[in-house]
Parts: structure tokens; sequence; C-alpha cells
């Protein structure tokens, strides 16, 4: 049996790396963290086929799986880029899928919308974060009340967005009732916003608290991607700069802290990729493990990217700190994934709980 990626998945990967190399470079991700836009950026993806990696082939997409969409989130990582790949190519194509709406007007509609990156699909799943305790969304009729005080995307036009029932719901970003403001975290290269909502209309997509529960998994396999890449690109930036650095009249990756330092790094993201993997694969193929696979991955890839981004700025000493080297953006977007949707200590309690313990 042959456990790897597929030679279609290996070419997605590889083009998409391609133009992220050229046409997003971290000079851009600079541009980003000071405050220009990435609509720019999400464009030249949408045209490569990004938008639509999970938007059924009747609405014009590419109807890919779970384990594709990991493939190219673990790019998207490796080069911190900023674009809304979670919400509006990921969660919402797989919210309507779920929900049995991807064939039904006006969502098929939207799906083509999405696929263009002329609709940008936001999240705001309180219940799935776990970042205040206080939030909560509530239903009266067709209008929710509530507040999600980390919901991602800044730019989108509606949101997905979970209410404390279990059900899933469509809100305009233009609604009565609909507020939203910057809310700041460590992660320079996605901005998120605090939505308040005050007897907001809304739309309902689900009334199945499982809809919900799905798209908890698969934004779970995404970020653990996401981190899986960043951690794959701090690794390899310290073993170069380790290479070219020197003291002593020595390059610093002769001595052996630095290797070791290295070489520990390498035996703990080595391992992860096949978990991810596996997790994807489940989200599609293997219903009965989707959940906990995916918490496994999301938990693992939390702990291994903080010791990942710990260790490769002391490798690269007081550099590590500058804007020079611009490591800071894949150890704070690390940072931002292992708390986004519950950090590995809640994950892992959740996971005890489903399994009973």
């Amino acid at each position: 049996m042959k456990f790897g990626l597929s030679e279609d998945q290996t070419l997605l990967d590889a083009t998409v790396r391609r133009l992220l190399a050229d046409q997003i470079p971290l000079d851009a991700v600079r541009r980003y963290a000071e405050g220009d836009g990435d609509q720019e950026n999400w464009n030249a993806l949408c045209e490569l086929g990004l938008g639509g990696v999970l938007v059924p082939e009747s609405a014009g997409g590419l109807g890919l799986g779970i384990l594709d969409a990991a493939v190219l989130a673990e790019a998207l990582g490796y080069y911190v880029t900023p674009a809304p790949f979670l919400g509006s190519a990921v969660l919402f194509p797989r919210a309507l899928t779920q929900a049995g709406l991807s064939e039904v007007e006006p969502w098929h509609g939207r799906l083509g919308e999405a696929l263009s990156g002329t609709l940008r699909v936001g999240v705001a799943l309180p219940q799935a974060g776990g970042q205040r305790g206080r939030d909560g969304v509530q239903a009266a009729g067709q209008a929710l009340s509530g507040t999600v005080t980390l919901a991602l995307d800044d730019a989108a036009q509606a949101y997905l967005v979970g209410a404390d029932d279990g059900a899933l719901w469509w809100v305009g970003a233009d609604a009565p009732g609909f507020t939203r403001e910057a809310f700041e975290t460590v992660d320079r290269t996605r901005r998120s916003v605090k939505i308040t909502l005050s007897e907001c209309p809304a739309t309902l997509l689900s009334q199945n608290p499982a809809v919900l529960a799905d798209l908890r998994a698969v934004a779970w396999v995404m970020l653990a991607a996401d981190t899986l890449g960043a951690s794959r690109a701090m690794l390899e930036k310290a073993v170069a700069y380790a290479g070219e650095r020197e003291q002593f009249n020595r390059p610093i990756a002769t001595f052996q802290a630095v290797k070791h330092m290295c070489a520990e790094m390498a035996a703990e993201i080595e391992p992860c990729t096949a978990l991810v993997w596996y997790a994807a694969h489940c989200q599609d193929h293997l219903p009965q493990e989707a959940a906990t696979t995916a918490g496994h991955a999301k938990a693992l890839l939390g702990d291994v990217g903080q010791f990942v981004a710990k260790t490769a700025t002391e490798v690269h000493g007081g550099m590590g700190f500058t804007d020079l080297v611009g490591l800071h953006y894949w150890f704070k977007r690390i940072g931002f994934n292992r708390q986004c949707f519950g950090n590995p200590q809640r994950v892992r309690a959740e996971l005890a709980e489903l399994q009973g313990w």
C-alpha cells in the first residue's frame, strides 16, 4: 500500500508554491501587515483555482477533497500567505455540501462567486473556538443576537455564524443589526474582527449540530496543516542561517548544540505530516474517525509548532527577533493557529469527552 500524495496533488502543491514564491513573497506579507489589503493576493490564488478547491464541478469548481485542501493550507502556511482560504475556500463550500445546499439556488450561484474571489465568506463560530466563555449567539425566529469575539476575515461580505443550539446561519455583513470591529491578535498575516449581532436578520443553513461539528473538525485539520507548513519554513530558515552564521571563524552549524536543536525540530515535525494527511483523509472517507483524528492533529501541531517556533528563533539568536529576517511572521502565525478553535489542552479535553473518558 502506498501512503502518500498522488501525482495530481504533488503537481498542485508545486504549482501553488511557485505562485506564492513569485507573486506573494515576504515583502507582500510585510505590506499586508502594515495595512494593505489581501484581495489582490486572493484574486491571484483564485485564478489558479484555490477558491474552488472544494466547490463541486457543477458550480465550476475543482471538486477536490479535504486532503487536497490540507496540502494547499500547508503551502499557504509555509509562505505565511495573507488570504481568506479557510473561510471562503474551505468552510463555506463544506458547509453547503454537508447541509445539502450546494446544488440549490441561491447557494449554487454563490459558490461560483466564491471560487472566483468576488465573494468572501468569514467564519464566526463561538462555541467551536473556546476563546471567550462569554461569547454566544441566540436565535429568535429568523434573527440573531449575540457576540463573537474572534471571527475570521475582516473583509468578508458574509459570515457563517454558529448559534448556541448548534444551528448554522448565514449573515450578511451589510445586514441591519450587524456590527464588526477590528480584533487585534498577534498574527499580522490575517485579520480578525469582533462581531456583534442585535436582532440581525439571518438565513438558516442547517439545524443539525453535526454540520457545525464537521466544520470544526475540518477547521482543526486546516489549522494543523497551516502550522505544519509554517514549522517546516522555520526549520529550513534555521538550518540555512546556521550554515551561514559564523562564530569563532566557523559556521554555527558545526556546533553540536545547534546540530541537536535542528535535529530535534526535524524529528518533531516529520511524524506530523502523516497525521495531518490521515486526519484530512478521514474527513471525506472515514467519518467515524474524522473528529478524533482532526483533534489529535490540531493538538499535536499546536505543541510541535510552539516548540519549533521557539527553537528556530533561538538558533537565529538576536537576529530572530528582527524584521530583517521576518521570522516573527511565522512565529506569530503558529501562535495564532495554536489558540484558534481551541488550544491543545481544550481540544484534548473535548476529545476525551467525545470518547467517553
